[in-house]
């Protein structure tokens, strides 16, 4: 059976790692080094350096992931109140990356490429359980559009796009503006009533 703590004492080991160098600079053996076992026991648990980093995005977003999946089957609250709750989670997911990019190389190639392997696990993780909610707001008849799926991508990517401030770079007042023009595209073009999304321009609260 995996030992969980030899299990985080390799992902830990990276994060610190990734404090003062590159991804491309950092082996397998300065992984087991820093966590103070063999190399050996790395491939026990990940098949590679990159599977450690993949592992290592996705502790980080875990908690606020997990309860965003589980309102995709809280059917007794309200599709238009889950559909906030999810898009609040893809706030705080980012803002809990944003929190520890100062722990990422100031290489703007390497960092892009990270908030890119970050993006595609969020929008990954989130898409099922947002396009689920859309389809039983649908069935329910509260929720007016044939393309769930499309939907649910089309708003994750542009909430993981413009919240990590990565590519297209924007102050605090631009990202809100773009939020609340998200919400407004959003209720006209699925027929959610005014105000119901509101939850999402609010201040991003601790995941």
């Amino acid at each position: 059976m995996p030992d969980l703590k030899k299990y985080d004492r390799i992902l830990d080991a990276l994060h610190q790692l990734l404090e003062d160098q590159t991804l491309q600079n950092i082996s397998v053996s300065d992984i087991a080094k820093k966590a103070g076992i063999g190399k050996g026991s790395i491939y026990y648990y990940f098949p590679s350096k990159e599977a450690i980093l993949d592992a290592l995005i996705e502790r980080n977003y875990e908690k606020p992931l997990k309860t965003a999946k589980s309102l995709a089957g809280q059917t007794e609250i309200s599709p238009f109140t889950r559909m906030a709750m999810i898009l609040q989670a893809c706030r705080n997911s980012s803002d809990a990356f944003l929190s520890q990019d100062n722990t990422v190389t100031a290489n703007a190639q390497e960092s892009a490429f990270l908030h890119q392997k970050y993006m595609n696990h969020l929008i990954a993780e989130l898409k099922p359980s947002l396009t689920e909610i859309i389809r039983q707001g649908i069935a329910a008849g509260e929720i007016h559009f044939e393309y769930p799926a499309a939907l649910a991508e089309i708003v994750l990517i542009v909430l993981a796009v413009k919240l990590n401030n990565t590519f297209l770079s924007a102050t605090a007042e631009d990202s809100e503006d773009t939020i609340r023009g998200l919400v407004a595209l959003l209720e006209r073009g699925t027929g959610v009533p005014e105000g119901a999304l509101n939850y999402l321009t609010l201040p991003a609260a601790d995941s």
